[in-house]
């Protein structure tokens, strides 16, 4: 499942984990919902691998069934570092040697190429296009190409870094830097999520 998992699936985690192991009408009592909707919830996080059950004796009756997260559950719930991330970039950002930061700040844009840029590799731009959509989809990215003419087009659907963005738009600019290097073309950013887009569009300003 992937990390960015929808805020309710993530309460009802953090629910979980904080009582350790819980049985379904326990379950019922602490979401206020009814036991068919938690099983379905139990089913599609079980499928997931973030939740297992377990079948647990009991004195008098029939065993019953607790649940528990996973050492994945328990990674995904802790996968979260929009404020770290935050927080460096701002440190980042108020570096007042102007020289270091322009040292730090290439060996990241350096870094980001190296990263989803290593297997772009082809002669042409649609290619190369293509396979940087690739790679971005890879990496969690919602990434369409367009072409209308000449001119291309790469759009992000949902922005990677829009928490970030709100705060600091300089990280827009830094993503900026590393398209064009990937892709060997100039790039004009026409459109960004944290504007009130529906997507960040990357357009390329002239073609060979």
């Amino acid at each position: 499942m992937d990390p960015d998992i929808a805020n309710s699936d993530r309460q009802f985690l953090a629910d979980l984990h904080q009582i350790g192991s819980a049985t379904v009408p326990q379950l019922c009592e602490m979401e206020g919902v009814t036991a068919t909707a938690i099983r379905q919830r139990l089913l599609r996080l079980q499928a997931a691998g973030l939740v297992s059950r377990q079948s647990v004796r009991a004195s008098r009756g029939r065993p019953h069934h607790e649940y528990q997260l996973t050492n994945e559950g328990q990674r995904i719930l802790g996968d979260n570092y929009v404020e770290l991330a935050t927080i460096l970039w701002e440190q980042l950002s108020s570096i007042d040697d102007i020289q270091l930061k322009r040292m730090v700040m290439s060996q990241l844009r350096d870094t980001l190429v190296k990263r989803y840029g290593e297997s772009v590799e082809g002669e042409g731009l649609a290619i190369r296009l293509s396979e940087l959509k690739g790679v971005l989809s890879e990496h969690g990215f919602n990434v369409e190409v367009g072409q209308s003419g000449n001119q291309w087009t790469l759009m992000e659907r949902n922005c990677p870094y829009h928490e970030l963005a709100t705060q600091n738009r300089s990280i827009c600019d830094l993503e900026h830097e590393v398209f064009e290097k990937i892709l060997g073309v100039p790039l004009e950013l026409t459109q960004r999520c944290v504007d009130g887009h529906n997507c960040c569009k990357f357009e390329t300003v002239s073609v060979g």
